[in-house]
């Protein structure tokens, strides 16, 4: 019975070694090169906020109106002096 055994394993070891071999040793294996996409994210763009202009709004005893401004963008104190004066009808205290 072991005699039996004995001969299957080496017939089926023959049988396996038979083959032709996976890789030559002259020549290295080629793997085909998997096809890789890469995308980028989209960032939206959003605009900054404009400058901060801070306002001191003040009003005497004869309904006039004058005002402080405070930011550190110059040309937006500006703008908003301009809008203040129209709407207000007031000058700015210096």
């Amino acid at each position: 019975m072991k005699q039996i055994i004995v001969v299957c394993v080496l017939l089926a070891f023959t049988v396996a070694c038979d083959g032709k071999p996976s890789s030559s040793p002259g020549k290295p294996e080629v793997f085909p090169v998997p096809k890789v996409t890469v995308e980028k994210e989209r960032v939206e763009k959003t605009e900054p906020l404009p400058p901060e202009v801070k306002i001191k709004l003040r009003r005497d005893g004869k309904d006039n109106y004058s005002w402080e401004l405070s930011g550190s963008d110059a040309d937006q104190i500006l703008k908003v002096n301009e809008k203040l004066r129209k709407g207000l009808g007031g000058e700015q205290q210096k």
